[in-house]
């Protein structure tokens, strides 16, 4: 089973690059974010021809999440519950997507989009770290499930200076926080690990190049985009792959699809 991430950056304004992807790549599971989209505009037609089920939560103009896979999709969660020691009301940002791709061994799945949390000092840092409890309390219970789970997505932190072409330049950024960090190593300290970390681990691995400052064409990179898989998925773990190409083509993302491969 290849499991695929990718923060698509609006999914109807690279409509024509995703599906290129799509066709090229045959993820059996595809996990999106920023879609910028309600449910009802998501173009699902054109994944349909390519034989995937969808499950979108979407919002207008901003955040957004989806999974699309080619086998039914159960038990379908779309946000994270409310926690009473990380923010006790209701969120009503289209982050988090969860469902159980069907087959003979069953994996269930989660589409993240984590806040950026930017500018440091203010309500959205804050609230980068309260969803980032609220996501690590929600993990606590699904690892007692003790089933194979990737929580897989853009989860907006660099975890090590290593994760960064130029760590400094980060250095008053959110994503790059001790407390995101630490947050961070929190949730893989729950048991999860790591795909890119246990399959490859080398250096330079980015996902993300901004439209900034000609980041791309000097590589100026952050790897923001993960995979956690729980114990009994990362006993299936097989390879991680990042297509990195994908961010010179036509209207790229400034993201590229993060794929990691189970033997399911």
């Amino acid at each position: 089973m290849r499991i695929a991430t990718w923060n698509v950056n609006s999914i109807n304004a690279r409509l024509e690059t995703v599906v290129r992807w799509f066709e090229a790549a045959q993820p059996d599971v595809a996990c999106l974010q920023e879609l910028k989209c309600v449910d009802e505009k998501f173009p699902a037609e054109p994944f349909e021809r390519l034989g995937y089920n969808i499950a979108v939560h979407g919002q207008k103009t901003y955040n957004g999440v989806a999974i699309l896979s080619k086998t039914p999709l159960e038990d379908v969660r779309r946000g994270l519950p409310v926690h009473p020691d990380h923010g006790g009301e209701e969120d009503d940002h289209a982050r988090y997507i969860e469902a159980v791709i069907s087959g003979p061994r069953p994996v269930r799945v989660a589409s993240i989009y984590l806040p950026n949390g930017n500018p440091i000092g203010t309500e959205k840092f804050a609230y980068k770290l309260a969803w980032m409890g609220r996501l690590n309390a929600h993990a606590r219970e699904l690892l007692a499930l003790e089933e194979p789970l990737a929580l897989v997505g853009d989860y907006n932190v660099i975890p090590e200076p290593r994760d960064a072409e130029y760590p400094k330049n980060w250095e008053t950024d959110a994503l790059f926080q001790i407390e995101s960090r630490e947050a961070f190593r929190a949730l893989k300290w729950l048991g999860f690990t790591d795909a890119y970390l246990e399959a490859d681990g080398a250096p330079g691995a980015y996902t993300f190049w901004d439209y900034q400052a000609g980041a791309w064409q000097r590589n100026n990179g952050i790897r923001i985009d993960h995979a956690l898989l729980s114990p009994q998925a990362a006993d299936l773990l097989r390879g991680v792959s990042i297509h990195r190409d994908v961010r010179g083509w036509d209207k790229p993302s400034d993201h590229v699809p993060l794929v990691v491969e189970l033997d399911v």
